[in-house]
């Protein structure tokens, strides 16, 4: 039996009903799983509010050795992918937009690294005088996460934003991004090429924005969704 929810990231009965399905089957044959898993995802879900290691999961949650195993399990088989997109459709349907997004919006954020980052993976972004890692991230224009990149902090904005749009791409359906010109520089955000054309600039702020907002790229009255 499950244990009863003690911390705001404990799952809700009705959000567990809908991460319970997307979880691969249990291994047959084997000894039975001795947690719960809505007790495990409730653990993952309690590193991923509060950011701390698994070492340091509280003692009333399964053992951080057990949730590990099965967090890499679940990553590597696509689990948490399927997860994060399982809830878009039915919330665009309630907002009256099509299940699908046709925009997105990307933005960046150096993060000061902790201590159990390796070296190979952070690095030093000058303009924030940050150490530690970048994440690029493509949201629908609903604020629904589609894409999520993170890399070195040291990593240029134009160069992350590549990989990104791309993986964004493979991934899902949109095909015009909205952009704010500190992905462009001088010299242009070269992502065509990756994207078959689908992402646009910015080309500076409407009247009446505010400098620095995202404005829609291409002028048109109807914004995509």
């Amino acid at each position: 039996m499950s244990r009863e929810p003690t911390y705001p990231s404990d799952l809700t009965d009705d959000r567990w009903a809908l991460i319970e399905p997307l979880l691969p089957p249990a291994h047959t044959g084997g000894r039975p799983e001795e947690h719960p898993r809505r007790d495990v995802v409730d653990a993952i879900l309690y590193v991923v509010r509060t950011g701390c290691s698994w070492r340091h999961l509280p003692t009333d949650l399964p053992p951080w050795q057990t949730v590990y195993w099965h967090f890499t399990r679940w990553k590597e088989a696509g689990v948490t992918d399927r997860i994060t997109g399982a809830p878009r459709p039915q919330v665009r349907a309630a907002a009256g937009r099509d299940q699908e997004p046709s925009a997105g919006i990307i933005d960046s954020q150096s993060v000061k690294g902790a201590d159990t980052v390796p070296q190979a993976g952070r690095g030093y972004d000058a303009a924030k005088r940050i150490n530690g890692r970048k994440r690029f991230i493509v949201t629908a224009t609903l604020g629904l996460l589609l894409v999520v990149c993170v890399m070195a902090a040291s990593v240029p904005g134009r160069d992350g934003a590549k990989t990104t749009l791309l993986s964004l791409y493979l991934a899902t359906p949109v095909r015009f991004v909205f952009a704010d010109t500190g992905f462009a520089g001088a010299g242009g955000l070269d992502v065509q090429a990756a994207v078959h054309g689908a992402v646009h600039r910015a080309q500076g702020p409407r009247p009446g924005r505010v400098r620095g907002d995202r404005a829609p790229v291409g002028g048109g009255a109807d914004r995509p969704g």
